[in-house]
């Protein structure tokens, strides 16, 4: 298992015990920035790059003209 792998593994962990903290706390806030690192989390776990670098490829994806 990459450091890769193993950081998102730990990220999505994190992300969860924000998400019931916030839900604990009513703070909606919370919830959403734990949802974002659960995905973020998921995407390092898969991809196997950093967080910066899956949303540098996502956004020039995005940016490209259509065909």
């Amino acid at each position: 298992m990459n450091r890769y792998v193993s950081r998102g593994k730990l990220k999505q962990m994190k992300s969860d015990s924000k998400k019931e903290w916030g839900k604990l706390t009513d703070d909606d806030l919370d919830v959403m920035d734990g949802e974002r690192q659960m995905m973020s989390g998921k995407r390092e776990e898969h991809f196997g790059h950093e967080e910066d670098k899956v949303d540098r490829v996502y956004n020039d994806l995005r940016s490209a003209p259509g065909d």
